[in-house]
C-alpha cells in the first residue's frame, strides 16, 4: 500500500507542476517597470553659459551654450530624457555666453572679437549671418526685445564698466546701432525683473563682482545712470528672481552666505552659506532656492525671515556656473539644466528637484 502511495504522489506532482508549466507559458510577460533616469549627464566642456527655448507640447527643448575653453558654440536637442548634439560652430577666443532671439536666430558673447556673433538655425545646423562690433569684450548678451524681425540687446562685459544697448534688425536694413554707458564694476548676468522697489515698472539687474553690490535700470528710463539695490563685502556672482517676482535672490562668491533682496520694498535678507561661496542662484519658489557651487547644487527652504530651515543637496559634474529652470521632458515638474564652467559635461537634473536631492546636515 505504502508503494502505491509514493508512485501516485509522484505521479500528481509531476501533473501538477505539467499544468503549471502550461499555465506560466501561456500568460502574457509583462515588462518590468523601471523608474526614469534621475538626470542626464551630456558632452559639452566648460560651458560658461547659455540658453534654452522649449516646446512642451513636444516635449523638447534646444540647448544654445558655449564651450568656453574650445572656443564653440554648441547647438544640442534635449528630447524626453536624452541629448543629442545637433551642430557646433567655431567661435573667436574664449566665448562666453549665448541667448535666443527667436525660434531660429541666437547670439554669442565672444571675449577676443568684442562681438555679439549672431546665428540662425537651418534645418538643425547653425549658421552664421551677423557679427555686431561692441567696443568691448562680452561676458553676456540677453534679449531685451524682439518685433517684426527688429531685436535689441543687451551686452555686459568680462571686465570693466562698459555695457551696450544693441539695436539690431535680420534683415540688415538698417545700420547696427550700439549704445554704450557704464554701469559698475565686472556687471555680470543681467535679467529682467517684473517690478522694482520704489518704481512703477520693472527693468533689469545685474550682480557687480568687482563692484560687490548689485544695481538696478528701470523700464521707464533704461539708459539711465543704475542706481544701487545692495552692496555686500564678498563678490557678488549671480542675481536671480523668484518665480512670483517677489524676491531677487543674490549668489556671493565669497564670504560664508548669500542673500536675497524683497523687490517690493527694498529689504535685504541674509541667508546661510558656505565657506566656499555660491557661483548661481535660481529659485524654485519664493522660499524655495537652488544655489550653483563646485560639483553640486545646494538647495534650501527657507523662512519669511530667510532663516535655513532645511539644506538639501544635488551632485553635479562640475563647477556649476548656471542654472536653467525648464520643464525638459514634458512631465509637468521643474527640471535644472546645470552648466558647469569646468569639466567635459553638463546636466539635465530632472524635477521633482527637491524630492530628488539628499538632505546636508
Amino acid at each position: 500500500m505504502r508503494r502505491w502511495d509514493g508512485v501516485f504522489l509522484r505521479a500528481l506532482a509531476a501533473a501538477a507542476t505539467a499544468l503549471l508549466a502550461a499555465c506560466q507559458a501561456s500568460a502574457p510577460v509583462r515588462p518590468q517597470a523601471t523608474a526614469p533616469n534621475a538626470a542626464l549627464h551630456f558632452d559639452l566642456a566648460d560651458s560658461w553659459g547659455g540658453d534654452l527655448q522649449c516646446r512642451p507640447e513636444r516635449k523638447r527643448c534646444l540647448l544654445a551654450a558655449v564651450e568656453h575653453e574650445e572656443s564653440r558654440l554648441a547647438l544640442i536637442e534635449l528630447t524626453g530624457r536624452q541629448a543629442r548634439r545637433l551642430d557646433a560652430q567655431p567661435l573667436a577666443y574664449h566665448p562666453d555666453s549665448a541667448a535666443w532671439l527667436a525660434d531660429d536666430l541666437l547670439a554669442a558673447a565672444v571675449e577676443a572679437s568684442a562681438s555679439l556673433d549672431i546665428f540662425r538655425v537651418v534645418e538643425g545646423r547653425l549658421v552664421r549671418v551677423h557679427q555686431v562690433a561692441l567696443g568691448f569684450s562680452p561676458r553676456d548678451v540677453v534679449r531685451v526685445s524682439a518685433a517684426d524681425g527688429s531685436y535689441q540687446l543687451l551686452a555686459t562685459p568680462y571686465s570693466g564698466d562698459w555695457v551696450a544697448w544693441v539695436d539690431w534688425r535680420a534683415d540688415g536694413s538698417t545700420p547696427d546701432r550700439v549704445q554704450r554707458t557704464t554701469w559698475c564694476r565686472t556687471p555680470w548676468h543681467p535679467v529682467h525683473v517684473d517690478k522694482l522697489p520704489g518704481e512703477a515698472a520693472g527693468g533689469h539687474v545685474v550682480a557687480c563682482l568687482d563692484g560687490k553690490k548689485v544695481v538696478a535700470v528701470s523700464d521707464a528710463n533704461p539708459r539711465a545712470a543704475p542706481h544701487t539695490l545692495a552692496e555686500f563685502d564678498a563678490v557678488a556672482r549671480q542675481a536671480r528672481p523668484s518665480p512670483s517676482g517677489r524676491w531677487l535672490y543674490v549668489a556671493l562668491e565669497t564670504g560664508e552666505r548669500n542673500a536675497r533682496i524683497d523687490l517690493r520694498t527694498g529689504e535685504l535678507q541674509w541667508i546661510a552659506g558656505t565657506r566656499k561661496g555660491s557661483a548661481a542662484a535660481a529659485a524654485l519658489g519664493d522660499n524655495l532656492v537652488l544655489w550653483g557651487e563646485d560639483m553640486r547644487l545646494r538647495l534650501q527652504r527657507l523662512d519669511d525671515a530667510g532663516q535655513v530651515l532645511e539644506s538639501r543637496v544635488l551632485p553635479t559634474s562640475g563647477f556649476s556656473t548656471d542654472v536653467l529652470l525648464r520643464d525638459i521632458d514634458g512631465d509637468g515638474e521643474v527640471d535644472a539644466v546645470v552648466l558647469n564652467s569646468t569639466g567635459k559635461r553638463s546636466d539635465v537634473i530632472y524635477g521633482p528637484l527637491w524630492d530628488r536631492a539628499a538632505p546636508l546636515h
